[in-house]
């Protein structure tokens, strides 16, 4: 990154987080670091004294049930990606015990150069109940904790398409935190075939190849970093980009996924957006002009409520949301689909 200067730091939340406090982070719009937020955690205050009493506070309930990991080889660096010509990925998928999993990560940590390790976002009160009740956030009630473990691996930018809240258990993390505007900026990768369920950044974080992604260099200058250690934790907006960097042998996160304020039984916007590269993107640019037109008025509102002039009775699926509205309009879209 030395042509490209030093990253921002991502703005650090001085004081408690109550309810009120993560309301005003959240309208700000911009990720945030919370330090100290889980210092309080058994699991967290084992982690500070060593990887062993990390794992072994984490197993001290059992697990319930087999987990999925992934590895790629000590050739990858601990970079989970795809492989050179893009026809599929570095890494395996397997399962297993979890008590197997962290028995290996420790005795990887013996090796010069182990494989990158890693179980990624499994459900806490599923996977560890006893662990569940210590990793609840009280200003997140309800929301599924999920549970992280590797060693030193790298996840390229990638988005979530809800609000998320990530604290380090233990190790450190490195987050690299970019905003939506950005994603022309970070190349995105194939739909098809991805590491993170969402299109992941073709770029390097580590080593970014300007020749060939030169437009990078305005995302970088977009983007912030945070590197946390054990206890702290970090919001990340909603559909913002983030790459991820687990710093050391032994790497817990902790992550709350969440998006509120959507009406139940509204459809996937995810989903939405593959029906729309369908529908839209091979058509000729005068006919995707009328259909942006008319997304920007029905869907987007640009010309203000696009059934205001019609009684109530007769909007159809331009009604009020609802769970019958969208049963509705799903029937709809099956009977124009099949």
């Amino acid at each position: 990154m030395t042509d490209l200067g030093e990253a921002a730091l991502v703005r650090e939340w001085s004081g408690q987080v109550t309810q009120q406090a993560l309301s005003e982070i959240r309208a700000a719009g911009q990720p945030v670091v919370m330090r100290g937020l889980v210092d309080d955690w058994p699991v967290v205050q084992a982690a500070t004294r060593s990887d062993q009493a990390v794992v072994e506070h984490i197993l001290r309930g059992g697990s319930t049930r087999p987990v999925s990991a992934i590895a790629a080889a000590p050739c990858e660096g601990g970079r989970f990606f795809y492989n050179e010509n893009l026809s599929g990925l570095n890494f395996m998928k397997g399962k297993g015990q979890l008590e197997t999993f962290l028995a290996d990560l420790l005795r990887a940590d013996e090796v010069v150069d182990p494989p990158g390790m890693a179980i990624q976002s499994e459900s806490i009160p599923e996977l560890l109940p006893h662990l569940a009740a210590e990793t609840r956030l009280p200003f997140l009630r309800g929301v599924e904790p999920r549970i992280w473990i590797g060693n030193r691996i790298r996840v390229a930018p990638h988005f979530d398409i809800k609000e998320n809240i990530a604290c380090c258990v233990a190790g450190q993390r490195r987050f690299t935190i970019f905003p939506p505007d950005q994603t022309a900026n970070l190349y995105p990768g194939p739909f098809d075939l991805t590491p993170a369920g969402t299109p992941v950044s073709m770029v390097d974080l580590a080593s970014p190849d300007l020749d060939t992604h030169p437009k990078f260099a305005q995302a970088w200058a977009q983007a912030q970093v945070a590197t946390l250690q054990p206890g702290d934790a970090v919001y990340i907006p909603y559909c913002w980009w983030h790459g991820v960097e687990s710093l050391a042998a032994v790497s817990i996160l902790v992550n709350y996924w969440w998006s509120d304020g959507l009406p139940e039984g509204i459809g996937s916007p995810y989903d939405a957006l593959l029906h729309a590269i369908l529908s839209f993107r091979h058509m000729p640019p005068e006919k995707r002009e009328v259909w942006r037109g008319l997304l920007d008025f029905y869907v987007f509102e640009q010309k203000g409520d696009p059934v205001s002039h019609l009684p109530e009775h007769a909007r159809g699926i331009m009604a009020d949301a609802g769970p019958d509205l969208f049963h509705r309009m799903r029937s709809i879209i099956r009977s124009a689909l099949s």
